[in-house]
């Protein structure tokens, strides 16, 4: 007798092995992209936190400019910064350009010369892909947020960052 059986998978067999994977997949992936989410989420409210920070510092560093009038004024180049009231360097160059972590920022001085208030902001470049809320902090210091139904900018003024609820 002539036994010929031959060593492998059939492709039925492979067929389920490529099945279950693509499930596992369809599984971890939306998990993958809401941690990225929490993630860009949590840098952001840092970065703001920064922001608000650098302002106040600059306020006093600055007193006849008030807060910074701009984002730009709160930073400088990466390498050989200087301090003045145009580039504070007091926070770093990323987050100076206005982009960091799958979100835009911006920070804004209010109230003439010298400025008595700012708002600062953060919004998700991409709406429900990079991020899902957008923060603000004027100048109480308070951390407020917002779940905004789509893509919205950042908050440009004071009134519309106290229509945020505070961050929880």
């Amino acid at each position: 007798m002539n036994d010929t059986r031959h060593k492998g998978f059939s492709l039925i067999e492979l067929l389920i092995v490529v099945a279950i994977i693509l499930i596992i997949a369809a599984i971890a992936i939306p998990n993958l992209v809401r941690a990225k989410i929490s993630a860009n989420e949590a840098s952001a409210a840092s970065s703001v936190r920064s922001i608000a920070t650098a302002e106040a510092a600059y306020g006093s560093a600055y007193p006849t400019q008030g807060y910074a009038p701009a984002l730009a004024n709160l930073g400088g180049p990466a390498v050989g910064c200087t301090p003045d009231s145009n580039t504070a360097c007091m926070i770093d160059s990323v987050l100076t350009s206005g982009s960091k972590s799958g979100y835009t920022f911006d920070a804004i001085g209010f109230g003439g010369t010298p400025n008595t208030s700012f708002v600062t902001g953060a919004a998700p470049q991409v709406f429900n892909q990079t991020g899902v809320r957008n923060f603000c902090i004027i100048t109480d210091g308070v951390m407020r947020s917002l779940n905004p139904a789509a893509a919205t900018p950042p908050p440009a003024t004071v009134a519309a960052c106290v229509g945020y609820p505070n961050a929880q």
